[in-house]
């Protein structure tokens, strides 16, 4: 009815409004120079201020749905989660800080399928996935490839290596965090006797442990103190990472709004799309050089993103029909 489609525009608009302007600040951010040359970079300091931002906004939410059922509550469980979680984008902001572009760190995350695979093959011999599954992974790798490719530049090549491994160690990451949510998900539900994790719980508590563990790190790296002196001392970037960190917040709670609204597929979906546009706008955006290469490597990607997401659909379907 008119009620619910008011709601999920809403939601759609709130989800792609925050997350685009979050990555074209994300990379302006990690791109910012000074007068004298000088970069932020601290990627463990800027994702403590970002989890700071989202256990703020979180708690609000909380307190307005009626508060956290706290023996539900597994802390185990969500220092694991929220570890995976922000070791994920901390080692993205590093893939940046290093010389990845925006495009590619974008479009590599989207394969996060990959090591999911391989630990399942590895460890589970009997593991078996589709010929469809092994295709859509496939284009995702080979268009990302492409579009780093295209740039052919040689310059900062070894820069942007070690940026290409945190990029790597990131995909593991989030890799990891499905099946650590997954297990999460289930204790809370046993512990409260049937009933489903409440999405800003999911989104205040796991951005808690990661608000610790990225400011632990940021202290022992040395980060924290020498990051708050430098953006203090720079308005500029000092209000685009206020801005950047208030987008992740408003952005996810958008995405929790959406979960609880309606179908969880409505919901990846919407940010599954909202990727391959914030690819596009962050090439015209931020400029970036393109050639045939390029637009080959996002078509491609795309297909494989697209692929990935009416799967899920039709699994979702699927799983719909066999409760009914």
């Amino acid at each position: 009815d008119a009620a619910n489609t008011m709601k999920m525009l809403f939601g759609v608009a709130g989800i792609y409004g925050a997350f685009m302007y979050y990555g074209v600040l994300q990379e302006g951010v990690t791109k910012w120079e000074n007068d004298a040359g000088e970069r932020l970079g601290r990627a463990w300091f800027l994702n403590t201020l970002e989890a700071l931002a989202n256990v703020i906004i979180g708690a609000i939410g909380l307190m307005i749905t009626g508060g956290a059922n706290m023996k539900a509550i597994s802390f185990k469980k969500f220092f694991l989660t929220g570890g995976a979680q922000v070791c994920a984008k901390s080692f993205t902001s590093m893939a940046m800080i290093y010389g990845v572009s925006f495009p590619v760190a974008t479009l590599a995350k989207s394969a996060k399928m990959v090591p999911v695979m391989i630990g399942s093959i590895l460890l589970v011999p009997d593991t078996k996935y589709s010929v469809r599954k092994y295709i859509q992974v496939a284009m995702i790798i080979g268009g990302t490839v492409l579009v780093n490719m295209a740039k052919g530049s040689k310059k900062e090549a070894a820069s942007e290596g070690l940026g290409l491994a945190f990029l790597g160690i990131a995909l593991v990451c989030d890799g990891m965090v499905g099946g650590l949510q997954g297990g999460m998900k289930a204790s809370y539900k046993e512990l409260s006797g049937g009933n489903a994790i409440k999405p800003y719980e999911l989104m205040t508590f796991t951005n808690l442990f990661m608000l610790a563990i990225a400011f632990a790190v940021a202290m022992v790296m040395g980060e924290f103190l020498s990051g708050m002196e430098f953006v203090l001392a720079n308005p500029e970037l000092r209000l685009k990472v206020m801005t950047w960190a208030l987008c992740s917040a408003i952005g996810q709670s958008f995405i929790f709004f959406t979960i609880s609204t309606f179908d969880p597929l409505v919901t990846t979906t919407v940010t599954t799309t909202r990727k391959i546009f914030s690819v596009l706008l962050s090439i015209f955006i931020q400029k970036h050089k393109t050639n045939e290469l390029t637009w080959a490597g996002i078509g491609c990607a795309s297909l494989g993103i697209i692929g990935e997401m009416t799967e899920k659909k039709s699994h979702g379907a699927k799983d719909a029909k066999a409760k009914k």
